[in-house]
């Protein structure tokens, strides 16, 4: 079974829990998914199977949308509402001061991972030298948040939808805007809405995977992943080139295409330059 399948992943499991049960499933050891989400989120996943396992990479830099509740008044050692509290402070923000503070974060900013987290110093991750109660020097990264919208105003919440690019920590994003508040905030809920081009729409949950007597139904095709991307049908010839790894001549403008057989089976995902074509990522059966 080649393929990716789009998981509602479930609360309290991780994405590794995820692929292990997948890996029984579909019954295969090539298994993989694209970007990690924290046990408490739940929402899209997408899960690589077989050949599909291929394009893994190219969700590393896949932008995503979350729906995140932030609690305010409240912090924790994890920056989310399943931590130990830090602190407790009153809660007293006007619809003004949101916006003013949720304005500061559109955009290229600087982040500091949090110490619950799975980067590495050392060799170690962070989060196990965490629950030591070691703390570490993280050096800030530069992350984009594309959108930042308040959905919905509590009496101490602010529902949020974000859209960011790779490498972004929506709990230490809660932390922030709660410290630029006044009053401290931590993360109470997320939910992944979309990861590059799949929706929670276009999501399965995990019970109808497990249950499913014909699982292979709810696998993708790879190329569905790069559906932005304008297709081309090659000639014999240029197949032929194309799956021997050698560039050819296309008369097409600049840029990256899906590029088909004449059978139409996808062949790679391929980039045009000056009137030559070359591979980007081969997808075809060996």
């Amino acid at each position: 079974m080649n393929g990716i399948v789009i998981v509602d992943k479930p609360q309290s499991w991780t994405s590794q829990d995820v692929t292990a049960r997948l890996r029984r499933v579909f019954q295969t050891r090539r298994i993989g998914h694209g970007g990690t989400l924290d046990p408490m989120a739940t929402g899209v996943l997408p899960v690589f199977v077989g050949r599909g396992t291929r394009g893994v990479e190219f969700f590393e830099h896949a932008e995503k949308t979350y729906e995140t509740l932030l609690k305010l008044g409240i912090t924790t050692d994890t920056e989310d509402i399943w931590g130990s509290v830090l602190t407790r402070s009153p809660v007293s923000v006007t619809e003004e001061q949101v916006e003013a503070v949720l304005s500061r974060f559109r955009g290229e900013i600087m982040q500091v991972p949090p110490m619950y987290s799975a980067l590495k110093v050392n060799g170690q991750k962070l989060c196990d030298l965490a629950r030591k109660g070691q703390q570490v020097q993280r050096q800030p990264r530069p992350i984009t948040i594309h959108q930042l919208t308040l959905l919905e105003r509590g009496e101490d919440t602010l529902r949020l939808q974000v859209r960011c690019s790779k490498g972004t920590y929506i709990r230490t994003l809660c932390k922030d805007i709660g410290e630029a508040l006044g009053c401290g905030g931590c993360m109470q809920q997320l939910r992944r809405t979309s990861a590059g081009e799949y929706t929670i729409e276009e999501a399965v949950s995990l019970e109808a995977l497990l249950e499913s007597e014909n699982p292979e139904q709810f696998l993708r095709p790879v190329d569905s992943m790069f559906r932005s991307y304008p297709a081309l049908t090659l000639t014999a010839n240029q197949e032929k080139r194309c799956r021997n790894g050698n560039p050819f001549s296309l008369s097409v403008p600049d840029g990256t295409y899906r590029a088909y057989s004449e059978s139409g089976e996808f062949l790679m995902l391929g980039k045009v330059e000056s009137g030559i074509m070359s591979t980007i990522k081969s997808f075809f059966e060996p």
